[in-house]
């Protein structure tokens, strides 16, 4: 089982890309847990979510407190010590971040993704909620899925031109993310 901590800020899309993900391993036949975990519901505010996924069903449905992969959606948090609490040796972690060295170290990591997904989402969307394209750069960094069930899981999210912009972020995300091995 893969258990996945997301960190960011409201407004980034961080329960969304944790559900879109959910979504795309039921698609493939694997199972898929999501929920998040809320403080003060607003803009800005630290949110954090939490997924688990598995080719057997998923029954936990607690807070993750030793992850194997961290997504950091709020670049500001890359080296805050609550978001590596509990990180499990060997972990992979996906950073949006403009930096692309990333400037992130822990013990525990053996591979940083890194990828510019609010600049993408710019170009793309029109606004800076990095989600899709971080979608995209978590299936090609994890391995665990292809791009195709994330395409797909979006149509449960996104209708018309939106699904349509947001296909190209995931696409774009899966493209451009750059992965280091530690």
């Amino acid at each position: 089982m893969s258990e996945v901590r997301f960190h960011g800020r409201g407004g980034q899309g961080v329960v969304t890309t944790s559900k879109i993900l959910a979504n795309a391993f039921v698609r493939t036949g694997q199972f898929g847990a999501s929920f998040p975990m809320f403080g003060f519901e607003r803009r800005g505010a630290p949110v954090t979510a939490f997924a688990r996924f598995s080719s057997s069903p998923v029954r936990e449905k607690t807070q993750i407190y030793n992850p194997d992969i961290l997504v950091i959606l709020d670049p500001s948090q890359k080296n805050s010590p609550a978001v590596f609490e509990g990180l499990l040796p060997g972990a992979m972690m996906l950073l949006n971040d403009s930096e692309l060295k990333g400037n992130v170290f822990h013990k525990n990591l053996r591979k940083l993704a890194i990828i510019d997904a609010s600049k993408i989402a710019g170009e793309e969307i029109g606004v800076s909620i990095p989600n899709t394209v971080i979608v995209g750069a978590f299936a090609k960094m994890s391995g665990l899925l292809q791009i195709e069930p994330c395409c797909d899981a979006l149509q449960d999210f996104f209708s018309g031109k939106k699904l349509a912009a947001n296909l190209i972020c995931v696409d774009r995300g899966f493209k451009e993310v750059k992965i280091f091995d530690l």
